[in-house]
This record gives structure tokens, C-alpha cells and sequence, in this order.
């Protein structure tokens, strides 16, 4: 088990749930710009000026680029997934997500944000989150039921003590979009077959009610007897008629617990099944990222 006293601390906000309102930005880090302009911008994007919490991470580039001192093991740019479905790269330099329980607060942060990377950064992805009182996507369905808990979720969500960047995380970003026509068409039986969950009071499906395709039985998983937990902060998202969905967020300890969870979703594995849910619901974006813990992250703008 992590020992959590020498832990160093994550970013705030990381375990701090719900979050009902929720912002996302991503950047591309303009390439006629200095560091230290960088680094400035970013620092003082940071700086408080509602009562939310503003979590920033770096991709692979960006960080290698503004911190080329030392990575962590395993980051790595995301990579196209391909099987029966694809997940593709759209891989970004700066990423920021802002969430609280007042969206006028949140919306305020957005705009400092915005405001102190504009002539740094251009932005690639700008979109807005929100959670019910139930936790329900879109499809109806509860969602991050399975997400650890209380320690577990340190293990699960931070790297370990000892190693390269211990007490940040490995971050996941991708929007899916949903189709909820197609997906509303089916039985509220079937709509269960393909989720593994029961929609109404969320219990997971047992023995063969549980399709081998169904999205619990392509994420829930082992490796070397390894349960490859990751912790959930997705939210959905609507941007209009023609597109809404989730916006996939997620924080792991090592980047293997998320990449084997996508390539099962996407039937890139020898058992060549794929996740049943990817019928109803595509990925348009896709982009890993490490979010330092606190002191890492000063460290990191501390020469501006």
C-alpha cells in the first residue's frame, strides 16, 4: 500500500467531489515563445481569483520542453488506438480543468485562464462539464459507480512514493460524443446488456447476464493479478443538438492501468472483443498528460 505520510501532495481539487460544474481547456504552446514567457503566463494563470479548484497538466512535449531536468517513467505522448473502433490522438501541450460546485465561479477562473495564456497558447478544446445530483451520463446511467475509494484511490490515482514525480498522476482526456438516438432506440434490457449495470438502481450484472462485450467486462480488469483501477472525474457535456456527450476524464499511478482499458474498449487485444458501448458513443479526442503534485509543479515555475 502507498504510504500516504510521504506522499507528496497532490493539486487541489484532485479528490474533491462532486464538482458540479466543470471547465476544460487545451492548449498548443506557441512555438516563438520563450520558456520563462511560458512559465510566467502559467503561474499567473494560477492564481486564485474565485472560490474553485484549477488543476493544470502537461503533455509529454510541453513538459520535456519547460521541465527537461527529469519525467516521469512513464509519460508518453497519446497514441492512436486502433482495433475495431479507434481512439485518435489529438495530443495537446497545456491542459487545464477547473471545476466547483458554482459555475459563475468556475466561469470566472475560465476567463483568468484564458486571459493570461492568450498570447502564449492557442486553444484546441474548450468545453464546459456538469454533473446531477445522481451522477447520470446522458445515457441515464449512474457513472464512475466502480471509482475507488478513501486510500484506495491514492493507490489508484497517484504515482507511488520513491519514484519520478510521486504524488502526481497520469491524466487521460478524451471528448466522446454520444448517440443518444440510436442508443435511446434499444430496451432498457439491452441498453443494460451494453453498460453491465442496471439502470435504474446501478447493480452490476452477474454470471451470464454480463455480455463479454458489455463496458464493465472490457474495463473492469487484471493484470498479473493486478487490478488496473484508475480514478474517474469524468463529467458530460452538451455543446449543442448535434453534440453532446462525456468528456472522459481520468488519473492513474501508472499509464499501463489506462492504456489496457482502452485498447480492450477499442478490440485491440488478442481476445479481439470490443466494447459493446463504442456502437453508440465515439471517441474525437485523445490526449495524455501528467499534472505534477504541488511542490513538483513550483518547482516548475519557480525561474519566473
Amino acid at each position: 500500500m502507498t504510504n500516504t505520510a510521504v506522499l507528496p501532495a497532490s493539486q487541489a481539487g484532485l479528490y474533491r467531489e462532486p464538482g458540479i460544474h466543470a471547465h476544460y481547456l487545451e492548449y498548443r504552446l506557441a512555438g516563438d515563445k520563450t520558456n520563462d514567457d511560458i512559465k510566467q503566463a502559467l503561474a499567473q494563470a494560477l492564481i486564485p481569483v474565485s472560490d474553485c479548484y484549477i488543476a493544470i497538466a502537461l503533455g509529454a512535449e510541453a513538459w520535456d520542453r519547460l521541465q527537461p531536468q527529469w519525467r516521469p517513467a512513464d509519460l508518453a505522448s497519446f497514441a492512436t488506438v486502433s482495433g475495431k473502433h479507434t481512439m485518435p490522438a489529438t495530443q495537446g501541450d497545456v491542459f487545464f480543468w477547473v471545476h466547483g460546485e458554482d459555475r459563475g465561479e468556475v466561469m470566472a477562473t475560465i476567463l483568468h485562464v484564458q486571459q493570461q495564456l492568450q498570447n502564449v497558447a492557442e486553444v484546441t478544446l474548450d468545453i464546459s462539464g456538469f454533473k446531477n445530483q445522481a451522477s447520470r451520463d446522458l445515457t441515464g446511467f449512474v457513472d464512475g459507480t466502480a471509482n475507488p475509494k478513501e486510500e484506495k484511490r491514492i493507490a489508484a490515482a497517484q504515482i507511488p512514493a520513491g519514484q519520478p514525480g510521486a504524488g502526481g498522476c497520469y491524466v487521460l482526456s478524451q471528448k466522446w460524443q454520444h448517440n443518444l438516438a440510436s442508443f435511446q432506440q434499444l430496451t432498457v434490457r439491452q441498453q443494460e446488456a451494453v453498460i453491465g449495470r442496471t439502470k435504474e438502481d446501478d447493480v452490476e450484472l452477474e454470471g451470464e447476464a454480463m455480455p463479454a462485450d458489455s463496458h464493465v467486462s472490457r474495463t473492469d480488469v487484471k493484470v498479473d493479478g493486478v487490478a488496473m483501477k484508475i480514478y474517474r472525474r469524468s463529467t458530460p457535456y452538451y455543446q449543442s443538438t448535434d453534440d453532446k456527450g462525456l468528456y472522459f476524464l481520468c488519473f492513474a499511478s501508472e499509464l499501463r492501468r489506462i492504456q489496457i482499458q482502452l485498447e480492450r474498449m477499442a478490440g485491440a487485444t488478442e481476445d479481439g472483443i470490443s466494447d459493446h458501448l463504442m456502437q453508440f458513443s465515439t471517441p474525437l479526442t485523445g490526449s495524455y498528460w501528467f499534472m505534477p503534485a504541488e511542490a513538483d509543479l513550483l518547482q516548475l515555475l519557480k525561474s519566473c
